[in-house]
């Protein structure tokens, strides 16, 4: 793993310290509705204030493309972020200028601050380097806690880190170590579980993984894919017919370079896409022309377990089949199972990452069982696809 500064490399008392943090949070009639990134962020404000400093936090809401929209204000994210740290938080009305420069300077230590959206100017999307010497100027270190933003190369995840000190928060620290346990220096033999519906969208990310896994699990409606390409029917299944040829094509890559794919060996049919509807359990050859692939079966589920028993790294992106609606999530929920059963054993280093992923698991009941999982969403992904993420790029380039 390349390396980074983190809070305990920097030099942070009495500094202003501008922390980049997550608050992209879900928000109903101005009240948020899921804390769960802004819980995130505590260790590393505490922290902070440890060591010294003073930490004002900058952050994106939404879209509003470089224009004040006063509904995407980070105003209304200041009830859940104090109750959250357990202590008042100062709000600035802009993140430059006159309003940022007048709260910091009336910053004491043990404060907290959060400067108004930073999407409110243009300058921040085109990472501009007159906006991003305008952060700079308002304090005399800077943190990166937004691993989730750091695939965008914007002024205040990327910009902003070449004109200061800096380095990363805790949760960027953590999210850093888990995807290089999971893919830059891991335990053999290493699984990859890849779903979702369509390869087109994960195409870069299976490429990829086929030169850093052992073995590639592939489910959801992408494995239907798969199964046309090896001339197998599968009824009126969702299938990228037209990707027939690219399938081919990634699993004679996989058998020249000794990755063992693994495709469903059974399956759960039915005629309706609803919950509860009718469905039977059939080899995977014997789609009937009328019917949906909407699940793995329990023998895929069996011999994905073995598999993975021999595995000692398992890294996850993805359902296996139709997870949200009953009885369609049984292969998902049974793999998600059998992973944090021997990640409680000690036998297994699970990471997993991805909106549908987290979903997964967590109506599987196993998230907290998970070596770890990141809430990073298009971070997380394009990591997986082997692509540099600027907001970490620069943080290991400030060590060099």
């Amino acid at each position: 793993m390349a390396k980074f500064n983190t809070i305990d490399d920097m030099n942070l008392d009495g500094k202003i310290v501008l922390t980049r943090v997550d608050l992209n949070v879900p928000v109903e009639n101005g009240r948020v509705t899921d804390a769960t990134r802004i819980e995130k962020i505590v260790p590393t404000v505490k922290d902070i204030q440890a060591r010294g400093g003073i930490p004002v936090l900058l952050a994106h809401f939404d879209r509003p493309k470089g224009k004040r929209v006063e509904s995407m204000s980070l105003k209304q994210i200041v009830p859940a972020l104090e109750e959250a740290l357990g202590q008042p938080v100062k709000f600035g009305d802009d993140c430059i200028g006159g309003p940022a420069k007048r709260l910091v300077a009336s910053l004491e230590a043990g404060d907290v601050a959060l400067l108004e959206n930073t999407r409110f100017h243009e300058g921040e999307e085109k990472n501009d380097s007159t906006f991003a010497a305008s952060l700079a100027a308002l304090g005399g270190a800077y943190v990166n806690d937004a691993f989730s933003a750091a695939h965008r190369a914007h002024a205040s995840t990327e910009g902003l880190a070449r004109l200061l000190p800096a380095g990363a928060g805790r949760l960027m620290e953590a999210e850093l170590k888990a995807l290089d346990a999971a893919l830059g220096n891991p335990q053999r033999p290493v699984m990859a579980v890849v779903g979702g519906a369509k390869v087109s969208t994960k195409l870069d990310l299976l490429m990829n993984l086929l030169d850093r896994v052992d073995h590639l699990v592939i489910g959801g409606g992408m494995a239907n894919t798969f199964l046309v390409a090896k001339g197998i029917e599968v009824g009126k299944s969702l299938a990228e017919r037209d990707m027939a040829d690219t399938a081919r094509a990634i699993m004679e890559k996989a058998e020249k370079g000794g990755c063992t794919i693994h495709l469903p060996v059974d399956i759960v049919v039915a005629r309706e896409f609803k919950a509860g509807a009718d469905n039977e359990v059939l080899p995977v050859d014997q789609c009937p022309a009328d019917a949906m692939i909407l699940d793995a079966g329990p023998d895929t589920v069996a011999a994905l377990r073995g598999a993975m028993e021999q595995c000692r790294t398992l890294i996850w992106n993805g359902p296996m089949g139709a997870f949200e609606i009953e009885p369609f999530d049984r292969a998902t929920n049974a793999a998600a199972q059998a992973a944090a059963e021997l990640t409680r054993k000690d036998e297994l280093v699970s990471v997993a990452g991805g909106g549908d992923t987290v979903a997964a698991l967590n109506k599987a009941g196993v998230a907290g069982d998970f070596t770890f999982i990141s809430t990073a969403g298009g971070a997380f992904l394009e990591w997986m696809e082997g692509k540099d993420l600027p907001g970490v790029a620069v943080l290991e380039a400030a060590v060099d």
